[in-house]
Formats: structure tokens, sequence, C-alpha cells
């Protein structure tokens, strides 16, 4: 079993002024003349951790990292303002020109895998192939199945449980909308208490077996506040959530090769996700990760993700070599 690459330190740190009051931060590590590929980290709002340099061979890629608006490095934090799907796809174009980068990679887990899509759809010159992880296609049945009542409650009673006591919903209120009246509360402790019973809930789904360090990390006060809000703003609202249907522009990544990897015991995005994606998109292979959930650091699914970018690099390089041709 492949275990992550070794931990490294950026060779260089950007801050990059989008549309007002945005300014993200991008950095690099691994080699500078290496296959460019972008980490595009899920939530939306979860921000990029350290380890997410080590899904890549430092020797063949330039790694590039974002904390997407709002959320991680970026700031202003937990800016709603301006945060919108397609001021993300527009965010990670100015990050292609601002570095000088013809065409890269895109890696991308959970909401990841949604923009990294929704990128390609739009932008699919600039995409050399995919790899996504936990597929989430923000249909509406997808939302329905993590925040209302019939679907992972059902798998996690206990967890639901404190998750709805948390919401104090109203009649007829939905639990997104119950937790936006939460978030957005005049009380300060009451506002902390919520985005944490937010990120608890996913967080406690998110492994095939419990594990803290996955807990801990969503709990912490800056990753909670920012994910909860972010997610629930993006769920409530967004219009191209809301509007865009993305398997209807699958047609735009018929020539780009992927790699979908998905845990069977996926109880955040169900497999059948990835299972129709794949219909969608014959140029991508899909790889089941039998004793999985849906984080990307259970071992099971690292193996596999580095499985997938050492398989993508070879592929590209002897491409690139002419040894492919």
């Amino acid at each position: 079993m492949l275990a992550l690459y070794p931990d490294i330190k950026p060779y260089q740190r950007h801050r990059l002024a989008v549309q007002a009051p945005h300014v993200l931060y991008v950095e690099e590590s691994g080699n500078p003349d290496g296959i460019p590929v972008l980490f595009v980290h899920g939530g939306p709002g979860a921000g990029c951790s350290p380890k997410a340099r080590c899904f890549f061979d430092p020797e063949v890629y330039r790694i590039i990292l974002f904390d997407q608006r709002g959320c991680g490095q970026s700031e202003p934090h937990a800016c709603l303002d301006n945060n919108t799907t397609q001021a993300l796809i527009e965010d990670m174009e100015a990050i292609r020109e601002h570095l000088g980068v013809h065409h890269w990679v895109l890696f991308g887990g959970s909401w990841g895998s949604t923009l990294s899509i929704a990128y390609a759809q739009r932008h699919p010159s600039r995409v050399l192939a995919m790899i996504l992880r936990g597929i989430f296609l923000c249909r509406p049945q997808e939302l329905q199945w993590f925040y209302e009542e019939g679907g992972a409650s059902r798998v996690f009673p206990d967890y639901w449980q404190e998750f709805d006591e948390a919401a104090h919903r109203q009649p007829g209120e939905s639990w997104i909308d119950a937790y936006h009246r939460q978030l957005h509360g005049s009380n300060e402790l009451a506002r902390m208490s919520a985005a944490k019973a937010w990120c608890h809930w996913e967080g406690r789904c998110s492994t095939l077996r419990p594990n803290h360090d996955v807990e801990a990390h969503l709990l912490d006060a800056h990753t909670a506040v920012a994910m909860a809000h972010i997610e629930n703003h993006f769920f409530r609202s967004d219009p191209f959530l809301l509007n865009q249907e993305i398997l209807d522009n699958m047609s735009a990544l018929e020539d780009i090769p992927g790699v979908i990897v998905h845990g069977r015991y996926d109880m955040i995005c169900p497999l059948d996700n990835a299972m129709t994606l794949s219909q969608y998109w014959p140029a991508a292979e899909l790889f089941v990760v039998r004793d999985a959930g849906h984080s990307a650091f259970e071992p099971s699914m690292s193996d596999a993700l580095v499985k997938a970018t050492d398989e993508i690099a070879e592929v590209l390089v002897r491409q690139f070599s002419g040894e492919g041709a």
C-alpha cells in the first residue's frame, strides 16, 4: 500500500487580489519545472492543509494549492460577498494566468470535484487530466441525502440527533435554513456553537472508522466558522448549484482523461454519484476503494490517490516526450 509522499514546504507563496474584497492565498511546492497540478479543496470552505501537498511526487509535479474565497489563509475570513461557484472558476483562471501555467492537472475531492468539473467544462483546453475523489454533483437529492431526514441520518441517527438539536429548527423550516438562521444570529456564542455542530456532523460521517484527527481539524474554530458559513451559503443560495446541471455539460470533458476514486462506504457523497459521473465521462476510469469512506486521508483512499497521481504523471511524461504519440 502506498503512503503519502513526505511533508514538504512551499518554495513560493502568493497573495492574489481578485474580485473585491477577496485576496487569495496561493502556494507552490515540488518541482518548479514539473507538471502543474492544482489541488482543489472541498467544503466549500474547508481550506487546504499542508498534507494536501503530499499526494504528489514532488520531483515530478509543480504542486499548486490555493484557499478558496473566505477560507484557510485567504481573506477576508468567512466572507460571503461575491462568493459563488462562477467566481471561484474565475479565480482558478486568474491563478493559472498569474503563475504562467499553460495547462494543468486538476485534483479535487468532494466539493473540489464539483468545482474541478465546472472549471473544466468552462476551460477544457486548459486541463490535461483530472483526478477526482468523493464525487459531489450538487444535485438536490445529494443535499437531501445529507441535510434532510431519511438519508445519512438513518446510518448515523445518534450523530444526526445532535445535529438536529443544534439547529433549533422552527416548524416548516429545513435544516439548511435553520442553520442559516443560527449562523447569522446576534449571539456570538450561539453562532460558534452552530458552526461547530454543522462541521461535527460532517466530520463524524466522513470516515469509515472514527478518526479524531479529521474531526478535530473541522472543529477548529477558524475552519469551522468558514466552512459552516460558506457551505450553508452555497447550498442555500448559489444560482450555479440551484440551476446548473453538471451532467448536462459533460460532453466538454470527452477528450480529458481522468481518474475517479470513490470510497464504497462514503456516507457524505454516496457511490452512485461516482458511478453516474463515470457513465457520462467515458474517458475516465472509476476506482472503488472497498474499505474507505469519504475522507482523502484514510489509508486505502490515500493509497488509491497516490497511485492515480503517479499513473497520470507517467502518462503525461510519455505524451510530452513523444513516447505516447
